[in-house]
């Protein structure tokens, strides 16, 4: 029986990277889907999904705007008549050090990173809380952070301040929602291979076409994370397999957080 099956679920940032990879096993493990994003490109990915048997719809959305996150959930429960799983999944990860980061991309990043997450699970729990109270039904919060919530590289000053505070959200809202039975937990997510990730390589941090062949000698098991292993842990919280898991911090990646390798 698929996991997910009877489920609704809303994936922000879904049309491409990690998004996109979460959105497609959710599709693919039952869940009608619910695909957002700036641009076409989740269009698309919704149109796939619907083209292989699933059923998906695409909503556009700027998740810096208020507006568009309530937006994105009103529209998912008008068309499903409900939601059970929200993945805030968008997050800008901007270059930037103590000196050079400027007031406007801190609170750009703020905006993004962590305001969209409050907002849009403020609509979703909502949804979920009501449907709690009349079904019995659990809804399943996930928020996708990064393992440098911890400390994060120097370079990524703004972007870590932001997932530190993701995660002290996620425990929060854990404590305070459980009473509904409604579960948050949170994906800390190493260094992981999406389209995005040659880009930034090559045109911000100038490291040369062959720096994957480069960075795969630092991982242990001989591969960047994919998208597919965040959907599958993602999974896991969406899931009754985890039923009873809620205020959880799982990081996704190769070697303890505290001892990375040299890079």
């Amino acid at each position: 029986m698929p996991k997910l099956e009877k489920k609704v679920a809303v994936v922000t940032g879904s049309g491409s990277g990690m998004g996109e990879g979460i959105i497609r096993l959710f599709a693919a493990e039952g869940a009608r889907v619910v695909v957002s994003g700036r641009d076409d490109k989740g269009k698309a990915v919704a149109d796939d999904i619907n083209a292989q048997g699933g059923e998906a719809i695409y909503v556009r959305a700027d998740v810096s705007n208020e507006a568009d996150c309530r937006g994105l959930l009103d529209q998912t429960v008008a068309h499903f008549g409900q939601v059970d799983v929200l993945v805030n999944n968008v997050g800008l990860s901007t270059r930037g050090t103590i000196e050079d980061t400027t007031v406007e991309l801190w609170d750009k990043l703020f905006a993004t990173n962590v305001r969209s997450a409050f907002i849009c699970t403020q609509q979703a729990v909502k949804y979920m809380k009501e449907r709690a109270l009349d079904t019995g039904c659990r809804g399943s919060v996930i928020n996708i952070g990064s393992v440098n919530a911890y400390i994060g590289e120097p370079k990524l000053m703004a972007y870590s301040a932001t997932k530190g505070a993701l995660m002290t959200f996620t425990k929060n809202n854990a404590s305070y929602l459980n009473k509904y039975r409604i579960r948050v937990n949170q994906l800390n997510v190493g260094w992981t291979l999406t389209p995005n990730e040659h880009r930034v390589k090559v045109e911000e941090e100038g490291l040369g076409e062959n720096w994957l062949a480069d960075a795969i000698k630092t991982r242990p098991f001989g591969r960047l994370l994919l998208p597919r292993d965040i959907g599958l842990a993602a999974l896991y919280f969406a899931s009754d397999d985890s039923e009873c898991i809620t205020g959880s911090v799982l990081d996704l990646e190769q070697y303890p957080v505290g001892a990375p390798p040299n890079w």
